[in-house]
């Protein structure tokens, strides 16, 4: 006989008119920044992209019935404010569509689901479109880090809120120092990201996902020559043939005496992701319920200390299950954002999660992390996943650097 369902999962998974669904959830492929596809291509073009490819998925759908467009943009000149919604128009909506962007730094991409969910869930909305998009070819390190931080201010400051500026990566040397996060496992846990997400792409598994897009390509080689067209349809950051050897015969990249490398950390990366979003009753209004894949649940974030930012998943995921009265066993499929293995092992290993279950296709490290689109990534390889491996559940979590965690539930439909 079937073990019961404990009452927490059975009203998570009880549907309801007032569900919000989501119809459809891409992405681009992830490129490498400066090096791959996308290294002359604009956010805000692989944005209409995507949003164009939302419209063909969703074909019996009024462009005009859509609410609201949030899209999450970190390093972008005012968020991507006016080159999204220039993005947005181009790609078919009409100008009546409101579009706006949110930056909560390397969860915009979830958060940006979020309000949209929430906007639902408020009445305010019955249909939208959330997700991400980020160039760091184009804007990581091109302009110097403004701070608050100037001469006759710093003093005044605690040591808390400089550290809110501190070095990504260093805040990953902090965890692992102090939690005891080897440099063998970090390097072994980064191998075993590309080993998998090597075998997704070769078995065809990112396929139903990814948008390709056809853009401009100007050869390294040939430096002085007109841009080609290129189509990529491909993540390009994965290493099909790396190996733990490889890996730790990298040398610290933020500390002479770190365990963080290139290889163990997030790649630098461009790309984009969308979905979406509607109540329940207006797709059955629409005709549209057999186009449902899955549901958001809900979400949650939590601050942590700004100098181990990384330890952001471990706070979040926690008030997120006992928002819904679920356990850490409950979930079928986690997608951890790896922007640091210290940080994404550490929270596996502090919330006693599975590792079998934790980016069972590959993340970050492998993928790569458009911070803006990242959350919205997660969601677009998490779906899938669930249907493949009949799991109900799934959970999207992530670090968010000045010290916070974000940590959102969706259910397979």
């Amino acid at each position: 006989m079937a073990s019961p369902i404990p009452r927490g999962l059975k009203q998570v998974l009880q549907k309801s008119p007032n569900d919000i669904v989501i119809l459809s959830s891409l992405r681009t492929p992830v490129t490498r920044a400066k090096k791959g596809g996308f290294k002359d291509a604009y956010p805000e073009e692989l944005l209409a992209n995507v949003l164009k490819a939302t419209l063909k998925a969703n074909p019996n759908l009024d462009p005009a019935l859509i609410e609201e467009v949030t899209i999450g943009s970190v390093l972008q000149e005012l968020g991507g404010a006016k080159a999204g919604r220039m993005a947005q128009i181009h790609a078919g909506y009409p100008h009546t569509v409101p579009f706006n962007t949110i930056n909560r730094q390397c969860s915009s991409g979830l958060a940006a689901i979020t309000a949209v969910a929430n906007g639902i869930r408020a009445g305010a909305s019955s249909v939208g479109i959330g997700g991400g998009m980020e160039s760091m070819t184009r804007n990581y390190g091109s302009r110097a880090i403004p701070t608050v931080l100037w001469p006759e201010l710093k003093d005044s400051y605690s040591q808390d809120a400089q550290d809110c500026i501190m070095p990504m990566g260093l805040t990953s040397e902090n965890v692992a120092k102090r939690y005891g996060i080897s440099r063998a496992d970090q390097d072994a846990f980064a191998a075993d990201s590309h080993k998998k997400a090597s075998a997704a792409q070769k078995a065809g598994r990112f396929d139903s996902e990814i948008v390709p897009v056809t853009t401009k390509f100007y050869a390294p080689e040939h430096p002085d020559a007109p841009p080609q067209d290129v189509t990529v349809s491909q993540d390009d950051g994965i290493r099909h043939n790396l190996s733990v050897e490889k890996m730790a015969s990298l040398k610290p990249a933020f500390a002479a005496d770190g365990a963080s490398t290139a290889g163990n950390s997030s790649q630098v990366s461009d790309g984009a992701a969308a979905a979406l979003l509607m109540r329940r009753s207006t797709a059955e209004e629409l005709g549209l319920s057999g186009s449902i894949k899955a549901r958001w649940v809900a979400s949650a974030v939590a601050g942590c200390a700004p100098d181990e930012m990384g330890v952001g998943p471990a706070v979040a995921i926690p008030k997120l299950l006992e928002q819904v009265g679920l356990s850490v066993p409950d979930i079928g499929v986690w997608e951890i954002n790896e922007a640091f293995a210290s940080q994404a092992l550490y929270s596996v290993r502090k919330l006693g999660i599975d590792e079998a279950k934790v980016n069972p296709n590959g993340g970050a490290i492998a993928i790569g992390h458009p911070l803006g689109a990242t959350g919205a990534r997660q969601l677009a390889d998490l779906l899938p996943e669930l249907e493949r491996s009949g799991q109900d559940v799934g959970v999207v979590s992530m670090c968010i650097g000045t010290g916070m965690g974000m940590a959102g539930m969706f259910v397979r439909e």
